[in-house]
């Protein structure tokens, strides 16, 4: 329980449903005097009490169970390594994959609980061999699917979602405030958790040392110098500081962060398109595809507000580099090929594969090529590779719930 709505009445409906449940806060930060602002931060002091008040309201056991020693390896320490490297995290993905559906439900399971129930917009359904399935919610504007896309066949088996059909998010304020809870009109948090203000760029700089290094056009030509490559990101406009204007006098945008040579690349807008994504970090989401070597067509949304765009995807072999020492157990990676160029791609974002509704799995991105390479660069293959007829198949239209009235959550 977080301390917001969502979490609440995804509380109370698992306890009208027949589950035997407790409520449990994270706290994250050791920082007593951490508040949260407004709809910034979350995971506050100010959001246990708010959880506990809903909890004894709907009549429930509740603990704060301290996790933030483990938030700070897995999520704080790993999103500056990040950044140092380089790439564009997704914090948010990591706190799913390793804190609420690792660390929670590994203690959940092991106190001999069945399911870690959350507030998450999103729905599980099965296929007709009874095998579940991790679908969007109902209300596509609140879907939160695509941060979930990190679950494991293992861990959607003990996760349940109950506000996955629910119409909007007006009507869960309506119920939170029809059943007394002082949180229905508590605004939604956004932002980093653990960066309140805002201030991502600020904060980082007291994190990632900086050190001066060139900034490059795609030819490799020197036009300036930077004060540190990690407060760049892809897409960037404002702050480049270069004195030498483009040939054609248009506005250059950061197009690449490289960290082992310390160096920012910018170039044209048109450059930002990206023809090809690809890593070989991915994980299923369920069952995987029968044959995923074989490209087979799926959608594929690299944020979680974005657009799903349709694609063909393939896990590929990656041949081991000259020189360096084999393990024997080889490299695959996913290759995400859009059918239409993606803007605002970055190394260290994570892609969510749909088929349909269903999501069918995710990587995070390790290399992306522009659809608009320069002579020498890689290049994207002109064609799309075909498809196979039907390598995946989304669920029935009609979604069947999983439901265990006897389960502990």
């Amino acid at each position: 329980m977080s301390g917001g709505v969502d979490s609440a009445v995804a509380a109370a409906r698992a306890v009208e449903a027949g589950h035997e449940v407790v409520g449990v806060h994270l706290a994250l930060s050791r920082m007593p005097g951490t508040l949260r602002t407004g709809s910034r931060g979350c995971c506050t002091i100010e959001d246990s009490m708010d959880a506990q008040r809903a909890a004894n309201i709907i009549g429930i056991p509740y603990y704060v169970w301290d996790f933030s020693e483990r938030f700070k390896l897995d999520v704080v320490d790993d999103f500056i390594a990040e950044y140092a490297a380089g790439r564009t995290p997704n914090p948010c993905m990591r706190c799913n994959e390793r804190i609420k559906f690792a660390a929670l439900l590994d203690k959940a399971l092991d106190l001999g609980f069945d399911a870690v129930c959350t507030g998450h917009y999103a729905s599980i359904q099965t296929d007709a061999a009874g095998n579940r399935e991790l679908h969007r919610a109902s209300a596509w504007a609140k879907d939160q699917s695509y941060v979930l896309g990190v679950l494991t066949a293992e861990q959607l088996a003990h996760s349940m979602f109950p506000l996955g059909e629910t119409p909007s998010k007006a009507e869960v304020r309506a119920e939170a405030a029809e059943r007394g809870f002082s949180v229905a009109t508590k605004p939604d948090s956004y932002d980093i958790c653990f960066i309140p203000d805002g201030d991502t760029r600020g904060w980082l700089a007291e994190r990632v040392p900086a050190t001066a290094g060139d900034i490059l056009d795609r030819e490799g030509n020197t036009l300036g110098r930077h004060e540190g490559a990690a407060a760049f990101t892809v897409g960037q406009r404002k702050g480049l500081q270069i004195g030498t204007p483009a040939a054609d006098g248009k506005p250059r945008f950061v197009l690449e962060v490289r960290p082992i040579s310390n160096t920012v690349v910018v170039g044209p807008k048109e450059a930002l398109a990206i023809g090809l994504i690809a890593g070989s970090k991915f994980t299923w989401t369920g069952l995987p595809p029968e044959h995923p070597g074989t490209a087979f067509d799926c959608d594929v949304q690299i944020r979680a507000h974005a657009d799903p765009v349709p694609a063909v995807a393939q896990v590929v072999s990656v041949p081991v580099p000259a020189g360096a020492e084999s393990t024997g157990a080889g490299t695959t990676e996913l290759v995400i090929t859009p059918r239409e160029p993606l803007t605002g791609v970055a190394p260290g974002q994570t892609a969510v594969l749909y088929v349909g509704t269903r999501v069918l799995g995710q990587c995070t991105i390790d290399r992306t090529v522009s659809a608009v390479p320069v002579p020498g660069a890689e290049a994207v293959p002109s064609v799309v590779p075909e498809p196979s007829s039907a390598p995946v198949s989304a669920a029935s239209a009609e979604p069947t719930l999983v439901d265990a009235p006897a389960a502990r959550a």
